[in-house]
C-alpha cells in the first residue's frame, strides 16, 4: 500500500488529515481537509498541527470547522495490497540445479526480491 501523506511539520510522525494553504494577497491561512493530492506551496498537516496553527501578526487563519479524517484507501492501494498478498503465499520456486555458469537467481522470499513498487519481506521464524 502507498504510505499515507504524513505531516509537513519537522519531527511529527503522524498522519496528514488536513492541507495549510497560504493566500499571501490576503494575508489569510487556510487550513482545510487533505487536498486530494500533495501540491507545492501547500502543507500537509495532522489534527493537532492543523487545529493549534497560528498565522503571523496581522494575518487571518480561516480553518475547516469539522471533523479532520484521514482519506480512504484508494482502489490502488487495495489493488497493490490483494497482489502483495498473493506474491507472499505463492509457494517458493525450487531452486535450479548448479550450474557453474549460471548462479542462482533469488527466491521470491529473498530480502532483494522486488515486484514493482512492493517488496517481499521473508518471514522471521
Amino acid at each position: 500500500m502507498r504510505s499515507p501523506r504524513r505531516c509537513s511539520r519537522n519531527g511529527c510522525p503522524r498522519q496528514a488529515v488536513a492541507t495549510l494553504t497560504y493566500v499571501y494577497n490576503e494575508s489569510t491561512a487556510v487550513v482545510g481537509p487533505l487536498a486530494a493530492f500533495a501540491e507545492p506551496h501547500t502543507y500537509d498537516l495532522c489534527e493537532p498541527h492543523a487545529r493549534s496553527l497560528t498565522a503571523p501578526r496581522g494575518w487571518e487563519v480561516v480553518r475547516h470547522e469539522g471533523e479532520f479524517e484521514p482519506p480512504p484507501p484508494t482502489t490502488d492501494d487495495l489493488v497493490a495490497l490483494a497482489e502483495a498478498v498473493r506474491e507472499a503465499a505463492r509457494p517458493a520456486p525450487r531452486p535450479p540445479q548448479d550450474d557453474q555458469n549460471h548462479p542462482p537467481a533469488p527466491s521470491a522470499g529473498s530480502p532483494t526480491s522486488r515486484r514493482g513498487h512492493l517488496r517481499v519481506i521473508p518471514p522471521t521464524h
